[in-house]
C-alpha cells in the first residue's frame, strides 16, 4: 500500500480545501493525502485549522515567508489553495490596480520548491477571463505543467449550495484533461423528466441524484437558542440567534416564503429602508428569503446580515445561524470552528465547501496515481485523528 500523497494548502484559511482532499480514501480505505504543512494570513482561521488537521499551519505574510532564507519549502507530491480572490470579484471591478491579483505567484513559487506533481488553485469565476489567468498558465507551463481550468457548480457535487468556483489544475506527467473536471453526481432537477435529463450527459456518474436541498440540510434543525457560541458540542454549538430591533423583526414577517426586499415594499412600505424604495432594480436577493426545496444561493462572510443577501429562514422570521451556515457549505457539524462570531463567519463563507474539494480530489489523485478510474467515497467526514 502506497503512502499518502503529501499535501500542502496555502491560502488555507479553516481548511475546507484540506478537509475535502483528507476525505478520500483509497480503495484499501487508506487516506488518499495526508497535509504536511499550510499558511494562512488569519490567526483565527490558522487556529481552525490546528484544530481539525494538526499543527502544521503557520500564520503570516507567505511572502515574507518565502523570503526568509532560513525556511525550507517542505517536499510534497500536491499543492493546493486559494489565493485571496477579492481583485477578481465584481464588487471591486472599479479597482484598477490590486496586489491581491498577484498573490498567485507565491503560489507558484511553493509549487516549484515543493517538487510537486500536480497543483490545484481555485478563485472567483472571473479569473479565467482575466489577464492573470494567462499568467499563471504561462508560469505553470513554463515550470513543465501542463494545465486544465473550468468553472464548477458546487451544488453539481453534493454541495446543498449553487455557489460556482473556478479551478486551475496542472500536472506534470498526465494531462490534466484526462481526469478533470471531475464528474457530477448531483443535478438540477428539471420538472417531469424524472431525472432522465441527467442521464444525457457522459460528464455524470451515473444517473446521478438531484441536487442537495436547503430542507436536505437544515430542516432537522429546531430553533436557535441564545445569541452567543455555546460549549456543547456541535451542532448546537454555532446555532445561535441574533438581537434584532422590533422594527427589523416586523420586516422579516413582511417577507413571504421565497420572497424579498421587493416584497417588504409591497407589505410594509412604510418599514422598508428609503433607499431601497428609491432603487426600482437590481439586488432581488436582498433581505430575500431560501427556499426549502432548492439549494442556498452563495453563502458569503456576512449571511447573518439579511440585509447582504438571501439569508432569511426559509420559514421563520430570522436569519440563517452560524451551523446553518456551515451546514450549507457541507461542513460536518465535527469540525472545530474557532474565533468569534465573526471570524468564525469569515471562515465559513471564505471556505471552499468540502464536499465540492472531495470531487476536485478525486482528479488530483487520478492524476498523481496514473489511474484513470475515480475512487469515490460516501462524502466528507469528521477530520480524521491521525492529523490531530
Amino acid at each position: 500500500m502506497a503512502e499518502p500523497y503529501r499535501l500542502i494548502d496555502l491560502f488555507a484559511g479553516a481548511g475546507g480545501l484540506t478537509l475535502g482532499f483528507t476525505s478520500l480514501e483509497t480503495t484499501e480505505g487508506k487516506p488518499a493525502f495526508r497535509p504536511i504543512w499550510a499558511n494562512d494570513f488569519n490567526e483565527d482561521a490558522t487556529k481552525t485549522y490546528n484544530a481539525n488537521f494538526g499543527q502544521h499551519c503557520s500564520h503570516g505574510d507567505i511572502v515574507d515567508l518565502l523570503e526568509d532564507p532560513t525556511f525550507e519549502v517542505p517536499s510534497a507530491e500536491i499543492v493546493i489553495g486559494g489565493p485571496p480572490c477579492q481583485g477578481f470579484s465584481l464588487l471591486n471591478k472599479k479597482r484598477k490596480v490590486d496586489p491581491r491579483k498577484q498573490l498567485w505567484r507565491p503560489f507558484m513559487e511553493v509549487v516549484d520548491r515543493s517538487g510537486a506533481h500536480v497543483f490545484v488553485m481555485e478563485n472567483v469565476r472571473q479569473l479565467l477571463n482575466s489577464p492573470e489567468f494567462y499568467e499563471i498558465r504561462e508560469e505553470a507551463e513554463g515550470l513543465g505543467f501542463r494545465v486544465a481550468a473550468t468553472v464548477l457548480c458546487a451544488a453539481d457535487y453534493g454541495v446543498p449550495q449553487e455557489r460556482y468556483r473556478a479551478f486551475v489544475i496542472g500536472a506534470k506527467a498526465a494531462d490534466p484533461h484526462d481526469a478533470f473536471p471531475p464528474k457530477k453526481t448531483h443535478f438540477k432537477p428539471e420538472p417531469d423528466d424524472g431525472g432522465a435529463s441527467a442521464q444525457l450527459f457522459e460528464s455524470y456518474r451515473g444517473a446521478g441524484t438531484p441536487w442537495r436541498t436547503v430542507r436536505d440540510a437544515i430542516g432537522d434543525l429546531p430553533e436557535p437558542v441564545g445569541t452567543e457560541i455555546r460549549s456543547e458540542p456541535g451542532p448546537f454549538d454555532l446555532h445561535f440567534g441574533r438581537n434584532p430591533t422590533r422594527k427589523s423583526e416586523l420586516r422579516y414577517r413582511a417577507v413571504p416564503p421565497g420572497g424579498n426586499r421587493f416584497d417588504l415594499q409591497r407589505n410594509a412600505p412604510e418599514i422598508t429602508p428609503a433607499c431601497w424604495i428609491r432603487k426600482k432594480s437590481g439586488g432581488t436577493d436582498l433581505f430575500g428569503r431560501l427556499w426549502w426545496d432548492r439549494p442556498s444561493v452563495t453563502i458569503r462572510t456576512e449571511f447573518f446580515k439579511p440585509e447582504k443577501g438571501r439569508y432569511l429562514h426559509p420559514v421563520q422570521h430570522r436569519p440563517i445561524t452560524h451551523r446553518e451556515a456551515a451546514r450549507l457549505q457541507s461542513f460536518p457539524d465535527t469540525f472545530a470552528f474557532t474565533g468569534t462570531k465573526i471570524e468564525i463567519a469569515r471562515q465559513i463563507g471564505n471556505a471552499v465547501p468540502p464536499q465540492l474539494a472531495l470531487a476536485v480530489a478525486r482528479s488530483a489523485h487520478a492524476l498523481l496515481s496514473g489511474d484513470q478510474e475515480y475512487i469515490w467515497d460516501v462524502g466528507i467526514h469528521e477530520p480524521s485523528a491521525t492529523y490531530r
